[in-house]
């Protein structure tokens, strides 16, 4: 079974996004050969991404996610509300739109096949997650910038225990390695 990867990059002051919802400083390192080369290790060990509606309705036209979207790979968006026109595909990249958590990651983890679930972007999606026990890895890039205010990763989350399995530094970033443990 596909293994399901959660988290997102984060400021050091434990933001998602800045007041206004921009992101995008977060992920500026990404031009660089350091974070070229990281997103490159995540797109080859992703056979499938799941996110929640906000992100996906976070591109301009949906149908751009088959022309340049960064994984090429089936997305399951996680939503009530699918779009009454279905957003065009490929033959490496498709959407399905699924109406509960669970049903979402297992569609997810069954097109994933023997490769990850990459969660991608929603920090609601994200909480559902560790709070389910859906998640098998939780990734946490932080970024040595201070947003003073936004959007938090984990605000609302149930306490949970993590076991800490690793921490690499990727140019600015200090990517955290983390299996959470079954709750009691």
């Amino acid at each position: 079974m596909a293994h399901l990867i959660a988290g997102m990059t984060m400021s050091l002051d434990g933001y998602v996004a800045d007041p206004s919802g921009d992101f995008g400083v977060l992920y500026a390192d990404l031009d660089s050969p350091a974070g070229r080369a990281y997103l490159a290790a995540s797109q080859a060990e992703t056979g499938a991404v799941l996110m929640g509606r906000r992100t996906f309705d976070g591109a301009p036209d949906p149908d751009s996610y088959a022309d340049d979207y960064e994984y090429q790979v089936p997305i399951v968006v996680l939503t009530t509300r699918p779009p009454a026109t279905p957003p065009r595909s490929n033959d490496r990249l498709s959407i399905t739109f699924a109406g509960d958590l669970p049903a979402a990651v297992a569609t997810a983890r069954e097109l994933a096949g023997e490769r990850a679930v990459t969660v991608v972007g929603g920090a609601d999606l994200n909480r559902q997650l560790l709070d389910a026990g859906l998640a098998d890895e939780l990734r946490v890039d932080v970024l040595p910038v201070l947003l003073g205010g936004g959007l938090r990763l984990f605000d609302g989350v149930a306490p949970a225990r993590l076991a800490a399995t690793g921490v690499e530094r990727v140019g600015e970033r200090t990517c955290l390695r983390f299996r959470p443990l079954p709750r009691d």
